[in-house]
């Protein structure tokens, strides 16, 4: 019986590996197909406001304040202790009809900051109702990342995985239909109502699976104050790290296109961007599928079996940037002209360079992703406040460089200080992670 029980276990965990990995393909689809159907649909001046469109719509999604990663601690937390003794904790199902709450309201809040950016030119477009739908679409990424998390907390991770993976392929739909003719207006709004019924249905599976009832949506005062009360310094640990983050891996966006009016730097960004939060979502992937073993290592102090687990995740990590390294070398020129409609080519200096970002981008995101599952957020921003600093700088000193070196390309210069900067980070995070392997809390 024993023996039936752990095959069943294993055939479980190769089940949701695959779907986990399937998520992962859809949405580093989704992330090139944006780029590839609105180049091709919107004329060269709108396609450049969209690419800031997607900056501030980037800053959002990112910049809730490492709320899911609380959220995912504490009820982590509840869920193993009342399974089986590993942990303790005070947590209330209040706490999440709070934070849904807060989130809905960045939503809007972002969605505001949108609308002003356009009425006051900073996002020049003749198409301000699309935008901004699409805009609200791709925001509510923030209601399905509170439930992947929430539901993950709860080892549900399989079922919200085949659920979000047909929420994926229905937005893909709608997206390419522009390309066979549908109206770009209908495409943008069935994405809208295609997230909003995702969001709907992972908190229906919350809320069934936590055994919560409707009072605990709407028991704002007293969840607020049982936040207030018991972990508000975390949240504000987390706020503060996710910040520093989003405006780490976004502010060159802003940055290039207020410096200079080099439109290839901006494409080249984009592109590196998009391979960065490629690789990221996979090796985050690969990583919450061994959180339920980190995290309940973490929680009782078994730190043998930590420390074992967290060097096969690092390993991983890398093994996966060192994949997407080959097959950038291999087919990264052609995907690159391609997906920008030949306007601009890539420079085999600087995939070079993109490729060693993403070994030291692998060692960060094992980093983040377990020590943000283990609620270390105070550390964890003393470890990003450096990455911040030089991301911000990466722009200015490129302008800077390359006045003084005009024969040199401002793409090789701009990636071989964006690279730098990431090797700086991660040897930060090594040092991190070798504290947590001798057990150091």
């Amino acid at each position: 019986m024993v023996r039936a029980f752990v095959a069943a276990g294993e055939r479980s965990a190769r089940v949701l590996t695959l779907a986990k990995l399937g998520g992962v393909a859809l949405s580093m689809l989704w992330g090139f197909a944006v780029t590839y159907v609105f180049v091709r649909v919107l004329p060269e001046a709108e396609f450049r406001a969209f690419l800031l469109l997607i900056a501030f719509n980037n800053f959002t999604i990112s910049a809730e304040f490492g709320i899911t990663n609380v959220i995912y601690t504490r009820l982590r937390r509840h869920w193993l202790g009342r399974a089986d003794g590993a942990g303790e904790s005070d947590f209330r199902p209040e706490e999440i009809g709070v934070l849904f709450l807060f989130l809905a309201s960045l939503i809007v809040a972002g969605g505001a900051a949108v609308a002003c950016a356009m009425l006051l030119g900073w996002i020049r477009t003749g198409m301000p109702a699309i935008f901004l739908i699409f805009f609200f679409a791709s925001a509510l990424n923030i209601m399905l990342l509170l439930a992947k998390r929430a539901l993950a907390a709860v080892d549900r991770n399989l079922v919200w995985e085949l659920t979000d993976i047909a929420r994926r392929v229905a937005g893909l739909a709608a997206l390419f239909a522009v390309l066979a003719g549908a109206g770009l207006f209908t495409s943008v709004v069935a994405m809208l109502l295609i997230n909003l019924a995702g969001a709907a249905l992972g908190m229906a599976l919350l809320h069934r699976r936590a055994g919560m009832r409707v009072g605990h949506w709407l028991a704002w005062r007293r969840g607020g104050g049982h936040v207030r009360r018991t972990y508000l310094r975390d949240i504000g640990a987390s706020a503060a790290l996710t910040l520093s983050e989003v405006a780490a891996y976004n502010s060159p966006y802003f940055l290039i296109a207020a410096l200079t009016h080099d439109s290839r730097l901006l494409i080249l960004f984009d592109f590196t961007f998009k391979i960065i939060r490629a690789v990221g979502t996979t090796i985050r992937a690969t990583i919450e599928g061994a959180l339920p073993r980190l995290t309940h290592s973490w929680f009782v102090h078994d730190v043998e079996s930590f420390g074992r687990s967290l060097r096969r995740a690092a390993a991983v990590g890398m093994g996966v940037a060192a994949c997407a390294g080959v097959l950038l070398l291999v087919a990264g020129q052609a995907v690159f002209a391609h997906l920008y409609a030949g306007k601009v080519s890539l420079e085999w200096s600087e995939l070079l360079l993109l490729c060693a970002l993403l070994l030291a981008l692998a060692v960060m995101c094992v980093s983040v992703y377990v020590q943000g599952a283990l609620g270390r957020f105070g550390p964890l921003l003393r470890q990003s406040l450096p990455f911040l600093a030089g991301s911000i700088l990466t722009t200015p000193l490129t302008m800077a460089m390359q006045a003084g070196h005009p024969g040199t390309g401002t793409g090789m210069i701009f990636m071989t200080i964006y690279a730098l900067c990431f090797i700086g980070a991660a040897i930060l995070h090594v040092i991190a992670m070798r504290r947590l392997i001798r057990g150091t809390r």
